[in-house]
Formats: C-alpha cells, structure tokens, sequence
C-alpha cells in the first residue's frame, strides 16, 4: 500500500514538472518576442522584425509596459514582446502644437511633445498674437546631415527636431500660437544624448514627405503660406532649424540667414543673435562668440516663406567641440530657451 502511495506520488511529481517545464513558455510568452541587442532602440528592433514603427510602437510600448527602462529604452538581452504583425492601428499624428491667443486655458496638452512633456502649463500671456512656424531640417526619407560620436550615428534631423519641439514648448508657455511643419507621432521631446534615426517624420498635418528636396521644401512651405494667408494681419514668422555639416576640423557657432529684402527677417534673426552674444559672454566670457548675421535669399525656405524667416545653423555635426552643444540634453534646451529669448524681444519690439 505505501509503495502504491509513493508510487503515486512520484508519477504525480514527474506529471507537474513536465507540465511546468512545457507550459511555462506559453503562458510567459504569448505571442512573438525578440531579444534586444546592444545599442538597439525600440524602433531598430521593430524594424528588425518587419514592424513598421509608425504603426506597432504605441502597442509595443503596451506590450511591455515595466519592461522598459526610462524614455522607453531596451536592455540588451532583454526578451521583448512583439505586436502582431498587421494587428496595429495605426500612429496618430498629432494636431498642430499651438496656443491659441484666445484660449484662457492655463495648461495645454499637446501629445507631439511626448508623455513626459505633454502637459504644457501657461505661465503668461506675452507672446498672445504671436504666430510661429517652425520648421527643423529635413526628415523622413533624408536624415540631412549624418555624424559619428564614437560608434554612435548622428542625424541633423533628429537633433533639429528635438531643438525646434522645446522652443514650441517654450512659445507655448507664454500663449503663442505655434505650428510645427515636421511631425514626429511617437518621438516628442527626448532626454537622451544620443537620438535614434528613423524615418517616420510626416509634413503638417499629415503628408508623406516627398524624397526629392524640391518637393519636399515646397510641401512645407505650401503649408505655411496657407497657414500664413488664415492669420493674415498677425505678427508672423518662420524658423527653419539644421545642423550645418563641415569638415571635421572646422568648428563653428550658431549663425543666422535671412531673406536680403527682409528687413523684419533681418531685425528677428539680430534679436536672436543679441541673445546668443549676450549669453556667451556671461558663461563663457574668455571665448568669444562668432556666429553671425547675414543674408542668403536663395535658400528655399527663405526665399518663399510669406512671413520673414530665419535659417539658422545650430553647430557642425562632424566637429567634436560643437557636437556636445546638440548632444547633450541640457544644451538643446538652452539653445530653444536663447531663440525664445530672442523671439520674445523681437516680438516686444515690433
């Protein structure tokens, strides 16, 4: 009797590890993975599995919810669960980041900036009748510039973007109505030093952004001047934001365009440039500040834009001095922070 009990028991034990080493997959998996592999972004390892990251990022972020580090980061070697492939809705792309200059709201939401800077609170009102449209260089299929910091690629437009997205937020702050001309739906404002490529960028409000430069320039700009005629009798201007690309050696500081004829072009970019001279001279008084003010009417943007514009270059993406003033997080905050400065009293002198 006691060895038909013990017999039992050991069929019993066998039984519950076989199932248990069978089932335990099943049920910790359920559905396609992939593991993470050194350097790779949520995005990379989208793209990796044949996932359009424009489409399955959002249910990817669901999907492993506690599994991601901080801004949706990847730990190499980490298993990841994947969305199925087809099952995704796909991305919504953000309504123009704006504050209108009736609103009395005194916090926004604005979801282009991103889950950790989405909640825009109105600090004031002096920027109210003021309309920007902010254009960051290149996007989509042309990444512009391309750099290296070690092993680690740079693209202009990446870095553009996240410039051009803090001075929106900082514009909005103070009730300015604000149009962003290039899209990203899932990347808004990020923290890290280095930001992932991709080529998901739409034109405002929701076009395909063309290969061809021409073609892509005219798209943006058709938007503003559309933009432009609605708001017609506001004070209005365009910014364009790149990140010049020289040889390696040459190091620059930021520098502005601005249409010859344009003389409230010309007062806008110097109300810039004051702030950025100014800046200088207090954090760095024994460097001296070279960045100028100058006309090129040839430039596409500038030459078309109905509101005066500005093009401005932020740095050198090959120069390893100037690389830190766009790697770093804090740097490209203060970069929006000194144009808004420089909007804001232009603006007021108006």
């Amino acid at each position: 009797m006691v060895s038909s009990v013990r017999l039992l028991l050991l069929r019993f034990v066998v039984f519950f590890c076989l199932f248990c080493l069978f089932a335990a997959p099943v049920f910790s998996q359920r559905g396609p993975t992939a593991v993470a592999r050194s350097g790779e972004g949520a995005h990379s390892l989208l793209r990796r599995n044949g996932l359009p990251d424009t489409r399955h990022f959002q249910q990817f972020l669901t999907l492993n919810q506690g599994r991601l580090t901080t801004n949706n980061g990847l730990v190499a070697g980490r298993t990841y669960r994947l969305p199925a492939r087809g099952k995704a809705a796909p991305a919504k792309v953000a309504a123009p980041a704006q504050a209108p200059a009736g609103s009395s709201a005194s916090v926004l939401h604005e979801p282009l900036f991103g889950p950790r800077h989405s909640r825009v609170q109105v600090l004031d009102r002096t920027m109210r009748g003021a309309v920007y449209y902010l254009s960051p260089g290149h996007g989509g299929p042309d990444p512009g510039a391309v750099g290296k910091y070690g092993k680690q690629l740079l693209a202009e437009d990446e870095y553009a973007y996240d410039v051009t997205l803090r001075l929106a937020r900082r514009l909005m702050e103070h009730g300015a109505t604000v149009y962003v001309l290039v899209q990203d739906p899932n990347d808004g404002i990020r923290d890290e030093q280095f930001l992932e490529v991709d080529r998901d960028e739409v034109t405002y409000p929701r076009q395909r952004i063309p290969l061809n430069q021409l073609a892509r320039l005219r798209q943006r700009i058709v938007q503003a001047n559309q933009l432009h005629a609605r708001h017609k009798g506001a004070y209005q201007r365009l910014l364009s934001l790149h990140v010049d690309s020289r040889s390696q050696g040459q190091k620059i500081d930021v520098f502005f365009y601005h249409h010859a004829n344009s003389q409230a072009g010309l007062r806008t970019a110097r109300n810039i440039h004051g702030v950025f001279t100014n800046r200088y001279g207090r954090s760095q008084p024994n460097r001296p500040y070279s960045g100028n003010v100058g006309p090129r009417s040839s430039l596409y943007e500038v030459r078309n834009s109905h509101a005066p514009a500005v093009f401005m270059e932020l740095g050198n993406i090959h120069n390893a001095r100037d690389q830190p003033r766009f790697l770093l997080p804090d740097n490209r905050q203060a970069l929006a922070n000194w144009i808004y400065e420089g909007l804001r009293a232009d603006f007021k002198g108006r």
